[in-house]
C-alpha cells in the first residue's frame, strides 16, 4: 500500500488521533481488541500513537507485550509443533474453520503432551528471548509496530516512556537473552 492511499498517513486521521490523545491526556490511545488474551493483565496492549516515518508524520498501530508473554507464546508454539509430529491428525485451534470436526479426546491428548513438552523445554532452557521491535511499513493503517519489553506490566507510564524513546530514536533494547519459568498452580 502506498503512503498516499494509506489512511494512517492522512493529516485528518493524524489530527483526529492527536485530539483523542489530548482528550485522554496521553500520547497514545488504547484500542479495544478482541484478539488480545482474555486474562490480559496489561501483558499485551494494542495502541495507536503519532510518530514520524521517513520524515513524515504517521500513525503507528502497535501491539506491545511483555517479554514473559512473548516467551510463553514461543514456548507454547514450539511445544505444539512438536506434539503435532506425534499426532498428525490434530488441527491447531487457529487453523480450525467451519468444516472442522471436533475430536475432544485427541485435543486432550495433545494438550497433555504440550504441557509435558513445555515442562521439559523449560527445564532445559530451550527457548530464550530478548526485547525486540519490528516495524511493518506495508501495513493497512499507518505503520505497524510490534514490540516485546522486559517489564512486568505495560502500565501507562511504561507505554509513555516507550513512545517517548521510540519517537526520539533513543530506544535502547535489552539484547540479553531470558527464559522464564511457569508458575506452579
Amino acid at each position: 500500500m502506498t503512503q498516499i492511499s494509506n489512511p494512517g498517513f492522512s493529516p485528518e486521521e493524524i489530527k483526529r488521533l492527536k485530539e483523542l490523545c489530548a482528550a485522554e491526556q496521553r500520547t497514545f490511545v488504547l484500542i479495544e481488541d478482541e484478539d488480545l488474551p482474555v486474562s490480559n493483565d496489561r501483558e499485551m496492549v494494542h495502541i495507536q500513537f503519532v510518530g514520524h516515518f521517513e520524515q513524515k508524520e504517521v500513525i503507528f498501530d502497535a501491539i506491545l507485550c511483555t517479554l514473559q508473554l512473548h516467551y510463553s507464546s514461543l514456548l507454547y508454539e514450539a511445544a505444539e509443533r512438536e506434539a503435532i509430529q506425534h499426532f498428525p491428525l490434530y488441527v491447531p485451534i487457529e487453523n480450525r474453520d467451519e468444516t472442522y470436526q471436533a475430536n475432544d479426546s485427541l485435543d486432550e491428548e495433545v494438550e497433555m503432551m504440550v504441557l509435558e513438552i513445555i515442562e521439559e523445554m523449560e527445564e532445559n532452557d530451550e527457548i530464550k528471548v530478548s526485547e525486540y521491535v519490528e516495524v511493518d511499513k506495508d501495513f493497512d493503517f499507518g505503520i505497524g509496530l510490534e514490540a516485546a519489553l522486559y517489564v512486568p506490566s505495560l502500565t501507562d507510564e511504561v507505554i509513555e516512556q516507550f513512545i517517548l524513546d521510540f519517537n526520539a530514536n533513543t530506544l535502547q533494547l535489552d539484547t540479553s537473552l531470558y527464559s522464564f519459568k511457569s508458575e506452579e498452580e
